[in-house]
């Protein structure tokens, strides 16, 4: 299995991402995910930098691919645009580009003030937005009049020598579904075969599976798990209130109801090597292909020295 490494925009400023591009590389990381924001989750994670900016800066600094975890191209962003910014990012990095797409949080899409979709209507969009954003990444010129976009004489000049793959993001099994349908490869964050299996035996196949997970490196387990609490305590909110709440504010309010304790099982959490491959394990046996793994806190150097010495050499 690949292990990439994430970067987090909400987290970490642009400087900083590409600091870890830059040492995760140096380190033996096979490949790299990236976060697509407006907003923080919450104000304590500090940034959100405007991806496409620094993934063509990512492009001058290390030769990893790339893949966008993820973009959501139905709302805050016309999947035209969202068409030209992957199709020059795939030339910057040449070819080593995947668009990672997904149905968005109310938290990034509502910032232009139309109402957040129900589900069904959003897969229905993204389905659309997929379907223009090939269109356009033939070369040629497009009118595409739809229920949800139209796009009128638009042309995409500069592209890569072949279209970005792209990767949706699904959990529940409506998005699973159209991910097999529609999809070059799927995102998920949860070690549960059962959602690889319903992508793979519902049209998916062979494509590539990819999933990631959070640690927080530190000196002990419980020193690791107060940092999680602090920047990321959102990780362990339940159900559907990730995909609906629509500020930092809000995710402030529900995340009163997350304890400390919760954090170790959300996070990979202090510097005991076996606990990190135990996780990865876990992804592994569910099916995926690449597994990607983010810091949170001050010490990601200590992260991609551990990966480097002690977990990267005993998975190969």
């Amino acid at each position: 299995m690949k292990i990439g490494y994430f970067l987090s925009s909400e987290e970490y400023g642009p400087a900083e991402l590409l600091a870890q591009a830059r040492a995760a590389e140096q380190a033996g990381f096979a490949a790299l995910w990236i976060s697509d924001h407006y907003h923080p989750w919450l104000d304590v994670q500090g940034q959100s930098s405007f991806v496409w900016s620094t993934i063509g800066a990512l492009s001058q600094v290390c030769s990893l691919p790339v893949t966008t975890a993820v973009t959501c191209p139905i709302m805050r962003i016309h999947p035209a645009l969202i068409a030209q910014a992957a199709a020059t990012s795939a030339v910057l990095h040449s070819g080593r580009f995947v668009l990672g797409v997904g149905t968005g949080e109310a938290l990034n899409e509502h910032i232009l003030g139309g109402p957040w979709p129900q589900l069904d209507l959003r897969l229905a969009m993204l389905e659309e937005a997929v379907e223009v954003m090939r269109k356009l990444w033939r070369g040629r010129f497009v009118n595409h009049y739809g229920e949800h976009y139209t796009v009128q004489h638009a042309r995409i000049y500069t592209l890569p020598d072949t279209p970005p793959p792209v990767y949706m993001s699904g959990f529940g099994p409506k998005s699973i579904d159209l991910a097999a349908r529609i999809g070059d490869g799927y995102i998920s964050t949860k070690p549960d075969a059962d959602l690889v299996r319903r992508f793979r035996d519902g049209g998916g196949g062979d494509k590539p599976c990819q999933a990631g997970f959070k640690a927080a490196y530190a000196e002990s387990e419980d020193e690791g798990a107060r940092l999680a609490y602090e920047k990321w305590p959102n990780e362990a909110m339940p159900g559907e209130l990730s995909q609906v709440l629509p500020s930092p504010r809000h995710f402030e309010q529900a995340a009163q109801l997350v304890k400390p304790e919760m954090m170790k099982q959300s996070f990979v959490c202090g510097k005991n090597p076996d606990a990190h491959l135990e996780m990865i394990d876990k992804f592994a046996k569910a099916g995926y292909d690449e597994l990607y793994v983010t810091n949170t806190g001050p010490h990601w150097q200590g992260l991609l020295d551990l990966y480097q010495r002690d977990v990267l050499p005993r998975l190969r």
